[in-house]
């Protein structure tokens, strides 16, 4: 399977570098909805043929554009929501992000039995976000596309390559809207084929001087 995981687009939180995750969560900022509206024309030729999104709103208002487009239905699924954040949660200052960053840089290099405090472990994360991918690949599609979440996609799909250190998603930046790229199966193992850090709409889509956290290397 081509499996394509879009960061949601810009929200409230990452404007003001807030750590919220949780459910159902804020929505679209004026410039998020513009980077989804962008998603249809950047991603008409990828043959996407299943669209996938978590319990978290900002996913689903950020599918709905290509959604239309390709004329599919959303499919909402648990797992693909945002790491939790624990005792961390609605929090923007230094010490709240650094604890946050830190856990899931921890699980990244292999530390998956710590714990994000107030929060899940890193194998609570994995179980749950390999539980929802499985659900995808049950489809039975050649190309689905998943509109996931920016530590959540970063953390996975650079533990699950086996082309790239398991660290790789701390080192690249994901801005909102950007896209990492799998092709395989967890039988057959996960290759990675691209990561687009870039919002697909273009420079004009970025926006700069917001504080996002989970979009940033860490």
């Amino acid at each position: 399977m081509r499996l394509l995981l879009i960061r949601h687009g810009q929200t409230p939180a990452n404007v003001h570098g807030i750590l919220d995750a949780e459910v159902p969560g804020p929505g679209l900022t004026e410039l998020g909805q513009q980077q989804a509206a962008a998603l249809p024309a950047a991603l008409a030729d990828r043959g996407i043929e299943r669209l996938f999104v978590s319990t978290m709103v900002r996913t689903q208002l950020t599918a709905a554009p290509l959604a239309a487009a390709l004329g599919l239905e959303p499919e909402v699924l648990d797992g693909l929501r945002e790491i939790e954040a624990g005792d961390t949660q609605g929090k923007s200052d230094t010490v709240s992000v650094q604890t946050y960053i830190a856990t899931v840089h921890g699980w990244s290099q292999g530390d998956r039995e710590s714990r994000m405090p107030g929060g899940e472990s890193g194998s609570e994360f994995f179980a749950r976000y390999d539980g929802a991918v499985r659900q995808i690949l049950a489809s039975e599609v050649e190309v689905a596309a998943a509109v996931s979440h920016g530590a959540a996609i970063r953390t996975w799909a650079s533990a699950v390559a086996q082309n790239t250190p398991d660290e790789f998603g701390t080192k690249r930046h994901l801005e909102n809207t950007g896209i990492v790229e799998l092709e395989g199966s967890f039988d057959g193992g996960w290759r990675l084929v691209d990561w687009e850090g870039e919002p697909v709409g273009g420079e004009e889509l970025i926006d700069r001087t917001a504080q996002d956290p989970t979009g940033e290397r860490y």
